[in-house]
């Protein structure tokens, strides 16, 4: 049972590193002037759909 729940979050928490690594390179991106919004844009539609994954695994949605 608990090696489940330690599965489940390690398959979500690289995920949201990635998500997250993309909007900070993003921003990184935009304060040297250099265009970044593409990197913030799918970095957070990332976030969205791991959060979503998790609410979907969870049970909440059905």
């Amino acid at each position: 049972m608990a090696a489940d729940a330690q599965m489940f979050y390690v398959m979500l928490a690289l995920p949201t590193l990635f998500g997250l690594t993309m909007v900070g390179e993003g921003v990184y991106k935009m304060s040297h002037y250099e265009p970044g919004w593409v990197s913030i844009i799918l970095g957070t539609l990332f976030l969205v759909i791991v959060a979503f994954g998790y609410f979907l695994l969870k049970g909440y949605m059905t």
